[in-house]
């Protein structure tokens, strides 16, 4: 259920239905607006919301009650309208923005990372991408340099001003990536890992989700909710392709998911055209597609020399290919009515 307060609510009147909702047992979760204040009323049972919405709507400060049927209520577009935000330092994803996150698959060494951040930067890329951690099929395949590598993107960010998004893995990596990244990325094999979806949505920082390579739109949205229900609404969405019969790709980008899940949450979404892909030739095309599509991001992989990447090179852009799709992109988006 979704508690509406009217405008002139008082805080009293929210601590009176906080506590209504806590003494049937209930969780709740408080969205201020510049408009509306709204209460998530969590856990509450399908064949009660009738009763319970009835008795909160007479509660002081209450405008109406909306009980919400589907799986993920707090991501919903019942509880919030409006397309949502997120921020990372000075790059804005959703409503009408679409920002750029680029750099390498891994993080292989100091100078790796700062030679891509520079250049990525000066291409227009709003935030840095590596992985200090690496999930790999094969268990002998390079697995990042962890802590080290997290030492490199914050040096990186330091020199250039980018915020960096890194993966978790375990939820043993969560405090020691949340105290250094400016976002947690929860990778497509981790995304039904419920443990780590709820560690990262109580750490305090943003969190992009992607979208398991063989998962539904509802359990990639249901997922998000688990994140959501631990305290963090600052979640970003991103579709990164799923598994199909095609083999001429690595994956299969769904653009129509983007549009499915722009009517079913607020959250914003990007794209990843790279992983998807799997072929530096093709994430051109795919890029300008996805904004074409409605993106509020993209997530482009970026190495100085790909020929030498430890992971992911076929698929990676050098700075040079970067720097000229930049201006394309832009303008599709201005196409289509959003800016970069």
């Amino acid at each position: 259920m979704i508690i509406v307060m009217s405008p002139e609510h008082t805080d009293s009147d929210v601590e009176r239905v906080v506590e209504r909702l806590g003494e049937r047992g209930y969780g709740h979760h408080i969205s201020r607006g510049e408009e509306r204040t709204i209460i998530g009323a969590i856990g509450a049972p399908d064949h009660e919301k009738e009763v319970v919405a009835g008795q909160l709507s007479v509660l002081p400060g209450v405008e109406r009650v909306v009980p919400i049927l589907k799986p993920y209520k707090l991501i919903s577009r019942e509880h919030n309208p409006r397309p949502g935000t997120v921020k990372l330092g000075e790059a804005k994803f959703g409503a009408g923005q679409v920002s750029v996150i680029a750099g390498p698959c891994s993080v292989e060494s100091q100078e790796q990372v700062l030679q891509t951040a520079r250049a990525v930067k000066e291409a227009g890329a709003g935030v840095l991408r590596g992985g200090a951690y690496k999930p790999r099929t094969s268990p002998y395949s390079f697995q990042g340099l962890g802590r080290e590598g997290l030492e490199f993107l914050a040096g990186a960010r330091e020199e250039t001003g980018l915020p960096f998004v890194t993966e978790v893995m375990d939820v043993r990596q969560v405090e020691l990536v949340a105290e250094t990244a400016d976002c947690l990325q929860i990778g497509a094999r981790n995304m039904q890992n419920y443990d780590l979806l709820k560690e990262a949505g109580a750490c305090g920082r943003p969190v992009m989700l992607k979208r398991g390579l063989s998962s539904t739109i509802q359990e990639w949205l249901e997922a998000a909710e688990y994140i959501a229900a631990a305290g963090c609404l600052d979640i970003i969405l991103c579709e990164r392709g799923i598994r199909t019969f095609e083999t001429a790709t690595r994956f299969t980008l769904d653009l129509s998911a983007v549009a499915v899940a722009r009517r079913e949450t607020f959250l914003p979404i990007v794209a990843d055209p790279s992983h998807a892909v799997g072929m530096s030739s093709l994430v051109t095309p795919m890029a300008l597609a996805a904004v074409a599509a409605g993106v509020d991001g993209l997530m482009i992989e970026v190495h100085p020399r790909p020929d030498t990447a430890l992971s992911d090179g076929p698929q990676s852009l050098t700075p040079t290919a970067f720097k000229e799709l930049m201006p394309q992109l832009r303008a599709v988006a201005e196409a289509v009515g959003t800016q970069m």
